[in-house]
């Protein structure tokens, strides 16, 4: 049974979710992202800035694998829902292409300009626009997956929550097949009593809960591969739990991340020999 989640203050919740002031050198990992982002993009054939929706930031970059008919990974960046976007996450591309599996990695409006459901709204009308862009770009729209990274984690969580045919008829139930969930958050109203965040982000109660993921039934026929980095904070790693718990059924992994903080843990997304990589090309082609 999961521990209970601990009693909701400002004070704790501040502590436990500002990842900035956990990391002080966090800046050195946002500069490493950036530049290793900009390096993918030159030495690899890239799509750039698609739009999949009439906002300026519905876009994503489509990175394809060389041969037609692979899965397609779609990468979802975090940021609290309020920063980043996807040009920092060009990197996660070139071990997955080099493997078969097409990358996409999506842009979204960004808090407080909008709210977290529009951004949620925003994720579906991607990997809508991506199943329906199939045969265009030449992936396998039976065999779609997302991955995320923090607030990505959540954005994930909540992709694979949907109920595709009640957006749109013409969609099948398990548009996602699978998904990639590190360092997510799945219990908002921690992140609702997060205050230094709730003043962008503006949850109450009632969206709070209708934004969480744990509280959602587990999807059908869909595989979650969980990680959390073993040096995040604890409600990090509670969430992390909590996730795996909840969605049980569905969970094929939760991969140990030694030595990792809440920056350093995606990286192991794009390391080949790390098990996080190694998962989640497990998860998209089905060998290990």
């Amino acid at each position: 049974m999961m521990n209970a989640a601990p009693r909701y203050t400002a004070e704790f919740c501040n502590r436990e979710y500002n990842n900035r002031a956990l990391v002080p050198d966090y800046p050195q990992h946002l500069e490493r992202w950036t530049l290793s982002a900009q390096r993918a993009r030159r030495l690899g054939a890239g799509l750039l800035d698609l739009y999949y929706g009439g906002s300026p930031n519905e876009r994503l970059d489509l990175f394809p694998a060389p041969r037609e008919g692979g899965p397609l990974l779609v990468f979802i960046h975090g940021g609290y829902w309020r920063s980043l976007s996807k040009s920092e996450f060009s990197w996660v591309a070139p071990p997955f292409v080099e493997r078969g599996v097409n990358v996409a990695t999506l842009d979204y409006d960004l808090a407080p300009a909008v709210s977290v459901q529009t951004i949620v709204l925003q994720v579906l009308r991607a990997l809508e626009w991506l199943w329906r862009a199939s045969e265009r770009y030449g992936y396998d729209a039976s065999r779609i997956y997302v991955a995320g990274h923090s607030a990505g984690g959540h954005l994930t969580a909540m992709a694979m929550s949907a109920l595709w045919p009640a957006w749109d008829p013409d969609l099948p139930a398990d548009l996602v097949k699978g998904g990639v969930a590190i360092s997510g958050v799945y219990d908002m109203e921690a992140v609702m009593h997060a205050s230094f965040l709730n003043a962008d982000l503006k949850l109450d109660q009632r969206s709070a809960v209708k934004l969480s993921p744990a509280w959602m039934p587990p999807p059908r026929g869909a595989r979650l591969v969980t990680c959390v980095g073993a040096l995040e904070s604890s409600e990090f790693r509670r969430q992390n739990a909590l996730i795996g718990e909840m969605w049980k059924p569905a969970l094929q992994a939760d991969v140990p991340a030694p030595g990792r903080n809440h920056f350093t843990v995606v990286n192991a997304l794009a390391e080949p020999e790390h098990p996080l990589f190694q998962a989640a090309l497990a998860l998209c082609v089905g060998t290990r």
